[in-house]
């Protein structure tokens, strides 16, 4: 019988974004693909900037918004590629422009922003994550792997 994946849910403040990060961090073992969903401003971009200092990268990670894809390498050698999808026009874009390629590279992890256009893409080895507003300065984070 298929074992259901488990939806965890995690509330959290700018001060406690780092902890949230390394617990994110021990899940990408098993992932190759994170994807990260949300309202604008609900900082999606924050939490990543928060993931790349996890893995040694202290350089300010702005989003791609307008290049579609920024990449950083740390020290031992492993990649990050954060994509900011949200004004890509389709599919077929992502596609044309060759960042099909960089999803699923050994030693690398695809960070995507806004991914919902390229979901039929995104089939194994993907975390999930869902980011909204919860109260004035809080977060809740809901993710789910497989």
């Amino acid at each position: 019988m298929a074992h259901d994946p488990q939806v965890h849910e995690l509330i959290y403040t700018h001060d406690t974004i780092d902890s949230v990060a390394q617990e994110i961090s021990t899940s990408m073992a098993q992932a190759s693909v994170l994807t990260f969903q949300g309202p604008l401003g609900a900082g999606k971009t924050t939490l990543i900037q928060a993931i790349l200092k996890q893995f040694g990268i202290e350089d300010p990670a702005p989003s791609p918004t307008y290049a579609y894809l920024n990449t950083y390498t740390n020290s031992r050698g492993q990649t990050l590629y954060h994509f900011d999808l949200y004004r890509l026009p389709s599919i077929d874009a992502f596609i044309d422009a060759g960042f099909e390629e960089y999803l699923y590279v050994p030693n690398s992890w695809a960070l995507i922003e806004w991914p919902e256009i390229i979901m039929d893409l995104l089939q194994d080895r993907v975390c999930h994550f869902t980011l909204d507003y919860y109260g004035y300065e809080r977060r809740r984070l809901r993710y789910l792997c497989h």
